[in-house]
């Protein structure tokens, strides 16, 4: 079981490399993590881990997200069990669960993951994934604004079930998808309160099928 009060000691060893000639507090990881204090507190009391901004800080600080969680290099990890994951985490890039967000781009960091890290693992065979942020409500209650979504760009069949990032020409979405009889492409929500979308076949591209996610705060 992962224990959020040593994931802070080894934040606290990493931040204190830029904080020479002071102590690192707890205060201190909240503030590199983007998270109010109380809020940080009361997460450690839980143990409630943030896992979508340590992803983000270990992204930025290029850490390996497997030492900090399990003591376990690349290369060890790679020995000793083949459920890891090389994964390209594009920071800036959100997929829209409402309508229209931002293409694809060359800036990302690459990081290792073990599937632990991941929720809701479905039908993995390629082990190199891509990792973008959602953006906006429509696919809640199974994906929250916010969250990392991990895609896998070998699965683009959307005759089987699934949630699948399509490319359009209004942007980028995170949605359901069937195809109907006449042609035309249904671009389905699961809230409710939205209504499916319509799209001709020729202006969508399926990019890749979501097989995990890391939920936000």
């Amino acid at each position: 079981m992962l224990i959020l009060t040593e994931i802070i000691e080894k934040l606290k060893d990493v931040l204190s490399e830029s904080a020479i000639g002071r102590k690192v507090f707890d205060k201190d990881v909240a503030t590199a993590l983007n998270i109010p204090q109380a809020t940080f507190a009361t997460m450690k009391k839980r143990n409630s881990i943030p896992y979508e901004e340590i992803l983000e800080f270990c992204a930025l600080k290029k850490i390996s997200v497997n030492w900090l969680f399990f003591d376990q290099a690349v290369d060890m990890l790679k020995a000793e069990t083949e459920k890891f994951f090389q994964v390209r985490y594009f920071a800036d890039i959100r997929a829209s669960a409402g309508g229209g967000a931002y293409g694809f781009d060359e800036d990302f960091e690459t990081i290792t993951l073990d599937e632990k890290i991941m929720h809701n693992m479905v039908g993995m065979g390629n082990t190199e994934l891509e990792a973008i942020h959602v953006d906006g409500e429509s696919m809640e209650p199974t994906l929250q604004d916010g969250s990392i979504v991990f895609v896998d760009r070998e699965q683009t069949n959307i005759n089987k079930d699934g949630i699948f990032i399509a490319s359009t020409t209004t942007g980028l979405f995170i949605k359901r998808i069937r195809q109907r009889a006449d042609g035309m492409v249904e671009l389905i929500s699961d809230n409710k309160m939205y209504s499916p979308e319509l799209i001709s076949p020729d202006e969508v591209s399926i990019v890749g099928k979501v097989v995990g996610n890391i939920e936000s705060l």
